[in-house]
Order: structure tokens, then C-alpha cells, then sequence
């Protein structure tokens, strides 16, 4: 069959989460060997759509026609909860259920190459830190050599050099590859057009070409709609005050005044509604706590991992208010697990200041309680506050009323990382704790939050592996692990 042949088409498609509209009468196709990034706002639904298509959910109306006989393997953003406790062997054998695998352990070894990641099979993948388990996550993709590839935040946790491997593997590879990210880089050396998700309309409008272009003519378009609204506001208020003049004179110029309200009327419906897409959270910040000073954390030792064994370096670390560290290190080496034991107060040669409240940011989210709605979340954090600080603050980071009533675990990871930025801001931390802050969050609020990091007059303790990010982040000393 030919390359250009459609295999997955999205036909007047529609769902709902309840009450909650996220796909309106959908329409899309994507061709055979086309590598396509699935864009949109976090919470728009583009996860949503990667489960329709893994037959995971079903459209209440229209058709999801996918070609017969084709595979489809998903990397998803995170391992489930359940499945922590199970090892790689088994991790990757659930890849091919109801098969019995003869040769899959020279195939895994084959795959984690591919990722570079060394995985022993017996281990749990609990046992495993976040990047190399954004590595796992990949390699059970990857193994499957799907006809159609499904990739949900494929670069979150990777490291410069995982994310240039998986790069490089997508150009290579020949089939279709279909990939949500906000890694506007990554996404730009392979894929050739766009899926764009407007959480306004629930549609999906599709644009070809490279993602840059493709960004830059959706700005454009965006810029000529709101050029549109000025000039209409600006004739709505002139015939509006027209209107009310001719109304105030009485008998014929009441008719006259009916008629230009009709105008009026007309010229109100052509307003373009401004895009959901393009609110950017509110310029934010993180309150230190009160009345802190002098050495905040001393740090004498730390453990790094290497052949997969904990050994104990010697360190110098002192941090005081508005002092930032940036942890450094390939994934693996033990970046997450010190910042556990900070949070936890269990990190060995550890001294920090009694009373200092540590806000701690969690890559995976587990700081919050996913049976919690986001609503006493945020109370909880914000005990000392009011109520309309907890709104007002959850308001800027674009939490409404129908979310704050949500739980936290039916949230997008994205949506989630922006609960607990906001509840960072509720608890007025004297030490800050920051794990891959920007993953699974939306490129238009990356810097917001770096200013509002640079600002934090408190201690804080970074791990990020977007050096662009980091850039905007005065850093005053950087532990580079891997050294040690």
C-alpha cells in the first residue's frame, strides 16, 4: 500500500468527563509514516485522544476508524501506582499479553540500549528514579515496534543525552509516530506538522510542516483575532453611544436606535472569544517564611549511586536565604533520592535550621493526596491564609471552581504540577525542594515560574535537566554528583 494511505481518522468524534466537554465532534486523519505532535493546553484532552485510540475509551458519537491489523504501542507519562512493586522482566512482558516470549530478555537488553539505561530484570521498578523510569516507560513502547507509536511526554526526566538518543530513534524510525511534548526542540527535528487541540472549541484543527513554523503561523493567527476583537470593541462602543443618544430623543430616533442595537448585536457575535490556549498563568510569588535567617541547611555528605550501589561522598554545601543550589548528575545517580531525604529529614550529614518549612516539588505528584479535590488540597496548605487567598491564588494558575471540585488524581499531570506550584505559594517555605519542576508543564508557563524561582528569597535546591530553564535561575553554587 502507499505511504500516503490514511490509517487512523477521527470522524465528527465527541466526549465528555461527566458534565465536562473535552472533544466536540472531532475530525482528523493522520497518513501512514507521518510523525505528528498532538498539541494543545494542559487538561485540553490530548491524552484523552491517545486512550481513544488505544481503545482504552469510547466516543459518544462519530467514529474512530483505525486500519485493520495495525499495532499501536503508547509510552506513557508515568508508571501506574500498581504497577511500582513489579519487576522489568514482568514490566516489559505486559507489553505482549496472552504471548509467550521466548527471546524477550535479549530484546529488552536490545531496547534499553536504545534508551541507554541499565536495568537489572529482577529490580522493582519502584526502586528506579524518575528519569530512568521515564526510560522504562519508552523502552516498553519501543520494544512492541508498533505500527503506530503513541508518545505522551516522551523527554520528561531524560537527561541531555536520553533525550538525544530518543531523537535521534524517531528520525530513524519508518513507521507513524504521533507524540505530545512541550519540548519544542525535540519535537522540531522530526515531526512534520501539528494536531492542535483548542480546549475553546474542542476541535482539532491540523497544520503541516515543521513545528516551529507551525507554532509561529498559529501566534500569527491568534494575533490577527485579537487585531479583529480591538476593532470591533472599538466600533461596538461608538454605535452603542450612538445608540443611546438616539434613544434619549424619543419618537422616530427610538427606531433608529432599535436598529443600530440590532447592529450592534451582529457585530457582537463576530467577536473571535480569546483562545484558552493562550492564557498563561499569573506572574507569582513564593512567599519565604517569616522571620528566617542565618544557615538555613548544612550538608556534609551525600550518597551517589554507582554500578547501581550507594556510596557515601563528602560535601561542603552551605545554603542561607536567596542562596540556589543546582544538583547535577546524569538520571540514576541519586539527585531524587537526596531530595527525598531532605524533604523527609532522613538524609545522613543533613543540618537543617529548626522550624524551616521545606516545600518539596515531586515530579511524580506524590506530595499530593490524589483522593483529595483540589479544593482541600489547597485548604490544607493555605491554613494559615484565608479563603479568598487560597482562590485568588488558585485563580492565577488558572484552577477555577469547576477544578478546585475536581480530585487531584482525574487531573492532567500537568494541571497537577500547577496545584502544586500553587500550594508552594500557600505554604511559604523557608527551604525549597525542586525535582524536574517544569515536566508535564505547558511551555508558555515555563517563564513565569523560573521568575518567580529567581525571586525566592528562601534556600532553595534545584534538579532540572532543561539548561534553558535553568539559565533564567541565578544559581549561586551547582553539586555536580557524577564528579564527586
Amino acid at each position: 500500500m502507499p505511504n500516503n494511505d490514511v490509517i487512523l481518522r477521527f470522524s465528527g468524534v465527541s466526549f465528555s468527563y461527566g458534565r465536562k466537554k473535552i472533544l466536540d465532534e472531532v475530525d482528523f486523519s493522520v497518513r501512514r509514516g507521518m510523525k505528528l505532535t498532538l498539541m494543545g493546553q494542559n487538561g485540553a484532552g490530548k491524552s484523552t485522544i491517545f486512550q481513544m485510540i488505544m481503545g482504552e475509551l469510547q466516543s459518544e458519537e462519530g467514529s474512530i476508524i483505525i486500519e485493520k491489523g495495525l499495532s499501536i504501542a503508547i509510552g506513557k507519562q508515568v508508571i501506574p501506582r500498581d504497577e511500582l512493586e513489579i519487576t522489568v522482566l514482568e514490566f516489559f512482558e505486559r507489553a505482549f499479553p496472552g504471548k509467550k516470549m521466548y527471546d524477550i530478555e535479549p530484546r529488552i537488553k536490545k531496547i534499553l540500549e536504545v534508551v541507554h539505561l541499565a536495568a537489572p530484570l529482577e529490580k522493582k521498578l519502584g526502586q528506579f528514579s524518575g528519569g530512568q523510569q521515564a526510560r522504562l516507560l519508552l523502552a516498553q513502547a519501543l520494544i512492541q515496534d508498533p505500527d503506530i507509536l503513541l508518545l505522551d511526554e516522551p523527554t520528561n526526566n531524560l537527561d541531555k543525552q536520553g533525550v538525544a538518543a530518543l531523537t535521534q530513534f524517531l528520525i530513524d524510525y519508518q513507521k507513524t509516530v504521533v507524540v505530545i511534548s512541550h519540548d519544542a526542540d525535540f519535537l522540531n527535528a522530526f515531526t512534520k506538522g501539528v494536531l492542535y487541540l483548542d480546549v475553546f472549541t474542542k476541535k482539532i484543527e491540523q497544520y503541516v510542516g515543521d513545528y516551529l513554523k507551525v507554532v509561529e503561523d498559529i501566534k500569527a493567527r491568534l494575533e490577527r483575532e485579537r487585531m479583529l476583537n480591538v476593532r470591533l470593541a472599538k466600533e461596538i462602543q461608538h454605535r452603542k453611544d450612538q445608540a443611546n443618544f438616539f434613544a434619549q430623543k424619543g419618537g422616530h430616533m427610538r427606531d433608529v436606535a432599535m436598529k443600530m442595537n440590532k447592529k450592534i448585536s451582529e457585530l457582537e457575535g463576530d467577536v473571535v472569544l480569546m483562545r484558552q490556549e493562550d492564557r498563561t498563568i499569573r506572574n507569582f510569588v513564593i512567599p519565604c517564611q517569616e522571620e528566617v535567617a542565618g544557615r538555613i541547611l548544612l550538608l556534609t555528605s551525600v550518597s551517589v549511586v554507582k554500578e547501581h550501589k550507594p556510596v557515601a561522598k563528602k560535601v561542603n554545601i552551605i545554603l542561607k536565604r536567596k542562596e540556589k543550589l543546582l544538583l547535577a548528575g546524569p538520571n540514576g545517580i541519586g539527585k531524587t533520592t537526596l531530595l527525598k531525604a531532605l524533604a523527609s529529614g532522613n538524609a545522613k550529614g543533613e543540618e537543617i535550621q529548626p522550624g524551616i518549612r521545606i516545600g518539596y516539588y515531586r515530579q511524580d505528584f506524590s506530595t499530593l493526596d490524589f483522593d483529595k479535590t483540589v479544593y482541600e488540597e489547597l485548604s490544607d496548605a493555605a491554613r494559615q491564609g484565608t479563603e479568598e487567598e487560597m482562590r485568588s491564588t488558585a485563580a492565577g494558575f488558572l484552577l477555577d471552581a469547576e477544578i478546585l471540585k475536581t480530585k487531584i488524581g482525574l487531573l492532567s499531570e500537568g494541571q497537577k504540577g500547577l496545584v502544586a506550584f500553587a500550594r508552594l505559594v500557600l505554604e511559604r517555605p523557608g527551604l525549597l525542594l525542586l525535582d524536574e519542576p517544569t515536566n508535564h508543564i505547558n511551555f508558555r508557563h515555563i517563564p513565569v515560574i523560573a521568575k518567580a524561582l529567581d525571586r525566592y528569597d528562601g534556600a532553595m535546591i534545584l534538579v532540572s535537566h532543561v539548561p534553558d530553564f535553568v539559565k533564567q535561575i541565578k544559581i549561586t553554587q551547582t553539586l555536580d554528583l557524577e564528579v564527586l
